[in-house]
């Protein structure tokens, strides 16, 4: 395990070291894991200790109509949204590293802005564009500005992939025939598959998981899980809150669980 060079002091800061990233796991853990046990209070209210077991809460949420249309409109806005960021984001990442021109830089500092700007000013800037031509209270502006949120993680992602692309590949379909487009979905397409799906992942849990521009840019009618959350929060703060979270949780892990193992595909 060690190398026969290794001094005690060696092996005690390896093991320090490792001790110390435990540590800060469990600190950085352990508040989303308590939230999980107290989905299945018997209590109205978020507190510990719990004075014994239930899955009522669970039971409203499939029950509940708010929660069921929040829900409903998550999972038609983020897959809507995740597919229109990895298509743009995959094509600008093809064009940013085939080619070379002035301004390059500028153009990719814009396209990655999403991630960077502060999503409150994201939110207002959006709900002003969007109330000049009708966007706002729509799907449509929903999963326009989701998507915007999500490009820039697909571009990052592909951009990562094709640094190590032969591009001598390409040349080599070219040659035997085949055109542009052919090659792309034949040749580059399931070769950068592991970072466009990467990509297309994370694009998917910021779209699932995104609130603040949601508060300004959806009506009632397009309330999603997270804006619902918020609202419950604010409003009436009950196990159901708790309940959705675990979920959420369970959703997210299996979400990382599935990037990790393309990355590992991809190595």
């Amino acid at each position: 395990m060690f190398p026969a060079y290794a001094t005690f002091t060696d092996k005690l800061g390896w093991y320090a070291l490792r001790g110390l990233g435990v540590l800060v796991l469990l600190f950085l853990l352990l508040p989303i894991l308590a939230i999980i046990p107290l989905s299945f209070s018997s209590s109205s209210f978020l507190a510990y200790p719990m004075p014994g077991w239930s899955m009522q809460w669970y039971d409203n949420l499939f029950t509940s109509d708010a929660w069921g249309r929040a829900t409903r409109n998550s999972f038609i806005v983020a897959p809507l949204a995740t597919l229109l960021a990895t298509i743009l984001g995959t094509l600008a990442a093809v064009g940013l590293a085939r080619i070379q021109f002035w301004g390059k830089g500028l153009l990719m500092s814009l396209l990655i802005a999403p991630m960077v700007v502060p999503i409150v000013v994201v939110g207002v800037s959006t709900y002003l564009f969007f109330a000049k031509i009708g966007l706002n209270d729509t799907y449509l502006g929903l999963v326009l500005v989701h998507a915007a949120l999500g490009a820039p993680f697909v571009l990052t992602t592909v951009l990562a992939t094709l640094q190590s692309f032969n591009e001598n590949l390409i040349r080599a379909s070219l040659s035997l025939g085949a055109g542009h487009i052919a090659t792309f979905f034949r040749v580059t397409l399931p070769i950068i598959a592991p970072g466009v799906i990467s990509g297309a992942l994370f694009a998917f849990a910021t779209s699932f998981d995104e609130v603040v521009v949601t508060l300004f840019i959806a009506g009632p009618n397009q309330v999603t899980l997270p804006r619902q959350m918020f609202t419950g929060i604010r409003e009436n703060i009950n196990p159901t809150i708790a309940a959705v979270a675990t979920l959420l949780i369970i959703f997210t892990t299996t979400l990382m669980l599935g990037l990790e193992w393309l990355r590992g595909r991809r190595r």
